[in-house]
C-alpha cells in the first residue's frame, strides 16, 4: 500500500492539528479557562486519521466522550470546535454542548456522546438508512475498550452482521476503562467476540498510521460492496490521563513516558517517511508551526467571541416537523 505525497502530507498535518488541539487545550483547562468535563485523544491520532481519510463527507462516524480527534480527522472546522469547548455562541453546537457533545452533520459527524456505547446504535441507523437509499455510503462508529462490553454494542453488532449493513466498529482500546484495566474487565478477545457474530474482524496497531488506513480501506471497501460490517480492534495508548484532572495513579509515570518515547504514533509516522525517503524533515516541521498557529488562533478568537444569550436558551430544544 502506497499513498501519493499529498496524501501523506494530509495525514501529518490531521495528527498535528490533533495533537497541537489537544496539548493547547490541556493548558487552557489547567488554566481555568474550560467549563465542564474534558477528555483528550493525544497519542491515539493515527486511529482517527487511518480511519477518516478512507471516508467523505456523505459517510458518517459516531464518536466518543473523548471525540476531539475524530472530529478534526472528519472535517470538523477546529476554530468552530474550539469555541464550543469554550461555551461561546458561535461554537460548532452553539456552546451548548461542549467537549463531549460536539457535531456537525454537515460533514457526516453525528457527535461526540458522554454515553459509553452510546454511538453503535447510532451508526446501525445511519447504515441501515444508506443500505436502505442505496446511497453506497458508510458508517462508522468509534468505541472504547469499555464500551465494548456494553449491551447497546453487542445489539448493535448482531443487528449489523444479521441486516449486512455497511458498518464498520471501531475499538480504539487504549487499555484502561477510566481507570480499569481493560486486561481485566475485557473477558475473552474483541476480535474473537466480533468473528462470532460473523463480521470480518481483526486486530490492528494503534501506533501505525499505515496499518490502520490500510485496514480500514478494505473494511470501507467490503461495506460499499454490500458484504456487511467489519469490526476493527485498534491498540492504542493515551498520553493523558482519562479526564482532566484525572491523577493517573493507575499508571505508572515510567509507563507515561515510555509511552512518548516510543509509541507516539505521530514520531512514528515522521521517522517513517523521513528514513523512506518520502516526505522530508522540513515540510513536516512546517506543517508541525503551521498547525500550531492555527489553534492559536482559535484559541484567540473563542477567547474574543460572545457567550451566548438568554434567548438563546430556548433555541435548538424542539425540531419542527
Amino acid at each position: 500500500m502506497q499513498l501519493n505525497r499529498e496524501e501523506l502530507l494530509k495525514a501529518y498535518t490531521g495528527m498535528c492539528l490533533i495533537r497541537n488541539f489537544e496539548d493547547r487545550v490541556h493548558d487552557e483547562f489547567a488554566a481555568g479557562e474550560l467549563p465542564g468535563f474534558v477528555h483528550l485523544y493525544a497519542g491515539e491520532e493515527a486511529s482517527a486519521m487511518g480511519i477518516c481519510m478512507n471516508l467523505n463527507d456523505q459517510d458518517s462516524i459516531a464518536s466518543t466522550h473523548r471525540g476531539h480527534g475524530h472530529c478534526i480527522a472528519k472535517g470538523c472546522d477546529v476554530t468552530a470546535m474550539m469555541k464550543e469547548l469554550f461555551g461561546r455562541k458561535e461554537g460548532i453546537c452553539g456552546g451548548k454542548g461542549g467537549s463531549m457533545h460536539i457535531a456537525d452533520l454537515s460533514k457526516g459527524m453525528l457527535g461526540a456522546n458522554g454515553i459509553v456505547g452510546g454511538g453503535p446504535p447510532l451508526v446501525c441507523g445511519a447504515a441501515l438508512s444508506a443500505k436502505t437509499k442505496k446511497t453506497g455510503n458508510v458508517s462508522v462508529c468509534f468505541l472504547g475498550d469499555g464500551a465494548s462490553n456494553q449491551g447497546t454494542t453487542a445489539e448493535s453488532i448482531n443487528i449489523a452482521s444479521v441486516l449486512k449493513l455497511p458498518a464498520i466498529f471501531v475499538v480504539e482500546d487504549n487499555g484502561f476503562a477510566e481507570a480499569t484495566s481493560s486486561s481485566y474487565s475485557v473477558g475473552g478477545d474483541i476480535v474473537k467476540r466480533g468473528e462470532a457474530y460473523g463480521l470480518h474482524a481483526e486486530k490492528v496497531d494503534g501506533t501505525d498510521f499505515f496499518a490502520i488506513y490500510q485496514a480500514a480501506k478494505e473494511a470501507v471497501e467490503r461495506a460499499r460492496k454490500g458484504k456487511g460490517p467489519t469490526l476493527l480492534h485498534i491498540k492504542i495508548n493515551r498520553i493523558y490521563a482519562h479526564y482532566e484532572g484525572d491523577a493517573l495513579t493507575y499508571r505508572l509515570p515510567e509507563e507515561t513516558e515510555e509511552i512518548k518515547k516510543n509509541r507516539d504514533p505521530i514520531k512514528i509516522f515522521k521517522k517513517r517517511v523521513i528514513e523512506s525517503g518520502l516526505l522530508e524533515s522540513n515540510q513536516l516541521n512546517a506543517i508541525e508551526e503551521k498547525t500550531r498557529k492555527e489553534v492559536d488562533q482559535a484559541v484567540k478568537d473563542s477567547k474574543e467571541a460572545d457567550f451566548p444569550t438568554e434567548k438563546d436558551l430556548l433555541t435548538d430544544v424542539y425540531v419542527k416537523f
